[in-house]
């Protein structure tokens, strides 16, 4: 099965709280926005390990591309 943005706003939203999430992309490369209160006191990169952990295997065997804006709510707001 090809991998959609919608599955993958599905996997995250599955494994993440988020207030907000969007995902675009082509079936090979894509592009998340996520907001999530569990991003709150983190480093970047702490925050794309948490997206990766929601993700699990996928990201190794589905998803070949995906760049990540990571955001906490007042960040998204502000």
């Amino acid at each position: 099965m090809a991998t959609t943005p919608e599955l993958i706003h599905s996997y995250i939203s599955n494994g993440l709280e988020c207030t907000h999430l969007e995902v675009e992309g082509d079936g090979q490369h894509f592009t998340a926005v996520i907001v999530s209160p569990a991003f709150e006191g983190k480093r970047p990169i702490q925050r794309h390990q948490l997206v990766y952990a929601a993700l699990g295997d996928r990201m190794r065997e589905e998803i070949h591309a995906l760049s990540m804006k990571t955001l906490t709510p007042s960040e998204y707001q502000g």
